[in-house]
């Protein structure tokens, strides 16, 4: 994940995030993974989904078809061969396909192990060690599509979760349009917009409790 951004993108965030900090008291945390789990699962669902369709077209073939062409697949050398092959590539596919993966692993689970690894993040960035508890975590995991943000509880006083909703939303579409910078700063500056209309007001004696600068984690 690291590997994709440039130094001038780093910088364009951390400058965004020192801007929003500048109108309020909030503490911005962006952190970025590659993925959130290993989802080594998806392999051997690969392979089971592949192998019952290689045995449904063996089926459909003994049934349907009749000429000489298939014969081999008649024997049960050739319907084992073929299974396996199709188990292999499926297998092969939910190993290295990211859409085929996702597919696999199923979004209830994509969404618990970016939950897992942003509540994670949270504790070992210290996002809760703010003097009145206003951190906030901008997590973001490519593989998965997901955004996470978590508010420590002096802004979840303050701010719903419901009005995160549009922020994770206005970043995601600018992910999509391949504008991942843009779409990360404009995200930071709506968080600076909204922690300031919720009153979230920055201190007299306020100084920077938290770096600036984007985490990653480290074999990413």
């Amino acid at each position: 994940m690291k590997n994709s951004l440039t130094g001038t993108d780093l910088d364009r965030i951390r400058d965004a995030v020192k801007e929003a900090e500048a109108r309020t008291s909030g503490e911005i945390v962006p952190y970025f993974v590659a993925q959130s789990d290993r989802y080594e699962v998806a392999l051997w669902k690969g392979v089971v989904v592949a192998a019952a369709l290689a045995m449904l077209i063996v089926v459909s073939i003994f049934n349907f078809y009749s000429g000489w062409g298939l014969g081999w697949l008649h024997t049960g050398w050739g319907t084992a061969l073929f299974t396996v092959a199709f188990g292999t590539a499926g297998g092969l596919m939910g190993a290295f396909v990211p859409a085929v993966r996702r597919a696999l692993v199923g979004s209830n689970a994509l969404t618990r192990a970016v939950h897992r690894n942003a509540m994670k993040a949270f504790v070992e960035e210290e996002v809760f060690n703010t003097r009145d508890r206003t951190g906030i975590l901008l997590f973001i995991s490519k593989f998965e599509h997901r955004i996470e943000v978590l508010g420590d509880a002096g802004i979840n006083k303050k701010v719903s979760a419901d009005e995160w909703v549009e922020i994770v939303d206005h970043i995601r579409a600018g992910i999509k349009q391949g504008r991942f910078v843009d779409g990360v700063i404009d995200g930071i500056e709506m968080c600076g917009h909204l922690l300031e209309k919720s009153g979230v007001e920055i201190r007299d004696d306020d100084m920077n409790e938290l770096p600036d600068a984007v985490r990653f984690r480290k074999n990413d």
